[in-house]
């Protein structure tokens, strides 16, 4: 019988990489390697927190070491899930459980021209473009601070891109500093988004990248980040960039010991600090090619690490990330429908909470607006994939069967009719799924024609949601209060008031 609500007849498909018992003893050789080599905490002043919350250093080597008993507890008082609010304050992304949110990637440090074709850097135009573009996909759950400007300087331009976030959407932003005391100012930047500090920690808008530096260090920039993501209240994903062959062993084991030993430092340290801060159980792993020297995070051998680790955390209950549905591409072309969707599609059974790759070209080094778009198709697809399966009005058969030997088709069957906007998936325009003759009619249209119509349309039926001018110009204050140069600011129509403002001026703050 078909009784609706059964959950015993539902079942989301998932994936199984690692047997239990490969799992604990993944867990045991990372803990004892914790316990007994360490990490270098290189800042002087997370050490002195640290070790007087009970940490001892190694008196050989200084390392700090993880007994057993302070990364269990670490790991027991880690959230198992957290929400993400929107700027305005609302619920809009819940990271835990098998709950799977893409997000475009970040690092990006040249942009793929989508009117031209030709990679040159970044520029605040073009990153507003993609702020714009971003905020209507509708796979696309939040935004990142993807791809660096060329037109600001280096040491604050992990503020402006923020800005530009804040400014252009109301979507949660997946971010970091680039300096030992960016997060600072990007906190305050969010907090004029909510009533106080308090408000801002109980409601975060971001997720920060904490950056493990391998060979089981965290530098002097990831330290004092964690101590300032942890003070603001602001959820850490801890992303090692584990070399596969390099320096960590070739072999997907040993790997994913070596993994875990960087993610649980940074775990055990954000809750020494306060027990109980969001911290996702990360990663962007790569395997590292002899032959070329290259390092490409969407090889085979990296997705089967992606998978391990990530069923390393599910078995400790942790909040998971990855970047995954990326290319080493340098065009959109199959390699990049490959390699994005085979990332997705693993991320998605994995139930990884947050993706970080759509839009990613070249070894992460090249955004692509066009690729976001491709990418936001293959993501929903995806999605679409790993829905639970159960019954739906079809057990038993019978009736269904009478009236399609009857009718000879199923196309006007009430069942046909209730169901079909919701199991099937229509691609968007960026895939062709019309046969040669409707092609024709449409003009014929390649696959980088589509992806190009799309992003103008995207771009062309941007939204802009409304904003107090005098947040933008107290944004604008703070991102030149850290220049050296805080004269001008990159021009942007809707910040031509707010780029005049001066460095000492402090708008009154007011709430969307």
């Amino acid at each position: 019988m078909n009784t609706p609500g059964d959950n015993s007849l539902s079942a989301r498909p998932g994936l199984a990489m690692l047997a239990p018992a490969l799992v604990s003893r993944i867990v045991d050789e990372a803990l004892s390697i914790l316990a007994t080599v360490g990490v270098d905490v290189v800042s002087p002043g997370l050490r002195t927190m640290l070790m007087e919350r009970g940490l001892r250093a190694d008196p050989v080597s200084g390392s700090l070491l993880f007994d057993s008993d302070n990364v269990q507890r670490a790991i027991a008082s880690t959230p198992r899930s957290f929400t993400l609010y929107n700027r305005d304050g609302q619920p809009h992304a819940e990271l835990g459980g098998d709950n799977v949110h893409f997000v475009p990637g970040s690092s990006g440090l040249q942009v793929l021209d989508h009117t031209t074709g030709d990679t040159r850097p970044g520029s605040t135009a073009d990153f507003v473009d993609f702020v714009r573009l971003a905020d209507g996909l509708p796979h696309i759950a939040y935004l990142a601070t993807a791809f660096s400007t060329s037109d600001i300087e280096v040491l604050i331009s992990d503020a402006w891109r923020l800005c530009l976030c804040l400014a252009h959407s109301r979507k949660p932003v997946v971010s970091g500093a680039f300096t030992p005391h960016g997060t600072g100012r990007m906190a305050a930047m969010m907090q004029l988004f909510r009533h106080d500090k308090a408000d801002l920690i109980a409601r975060p808008l971001s997720i920060f990248t904490i950056t493990a530096a391998g060979m089981f260090r965290y530098s002097e920039d990831s330290c004092q980040n964690l101590i300032d993501c942890v003070d603001w209240g602001i959820p850490v994903e801890i992303v090692p960039v584990t070399l596969m062959g390099l320096i960590a062993p070739v072999t997907i084991v040993g790997a994913t010991v070596l993994h875990c030993v960087d993610v649980l430092a940074g775990l055990t340290m954000a809750q020494l600090l306060r027990p109980g801060h969001p911290v996702l159980f990360g990663g962007a792993p790569a395997a590292f090619h002899m032959k070329t020297g290259s390092s490409p995070m969407a090889a085979i051998e990296a997705l089967q690490l992606y998978g391990a680790y990530v069923a390393v955390a599910k078995a400790l209950g942790l909040p998971t990330q990855a970047y995954m549905a990326l290319s080493e591409s340098k065009f959109n072309d199959a390699q990049a429908g490959a390699e994005s969707f085979g990332g997705a599609l693993l991320a998605a059974l994995a139930g990884v909470n947050s993706v970080s790759g759509p839009g990613m070209l070249d070894y992460v080094m090249v955004y692509s607006l066009e690729k976001l778009v491709l990418d936001n198709e293959l993501c929903g697809q995806a999605l679409r994939f790993v829905r639970a399966i159960e019954p739906k009005n079809d057990l038993p058969m019978m009736d269904m069967v009478r009236e399609l030997l009857a009718e000879k088709h199923l196309l006007t069957s009430e069942h046909t009719l209730k169901h079909w906007p919701g199991e099937m998936h229509l691609p968007d325009p960026v895939f062709d799924r019309l046969n040669r003759d409707a092609w024709r009619k449409a003009g014929s249209l390649s696959m980088q024609d589509r992806l190009r119509a799309e992003v103008q349309r995207g771009l062309a039926g941007y939204n802009k949601p409304a904003i107090d001018p005098q947040i933008v110009a107290e944004m604008c204050n703070m991102v030149k209060a850290g220049m050296e140069n805080p004269q001008t600011l990159p021009a942007i129509p809707e910040f031509a008031a707010a780029a005049e403002s001066g460095p000492g001026r402090r708008p009154s703050r007011r709430k969307t």
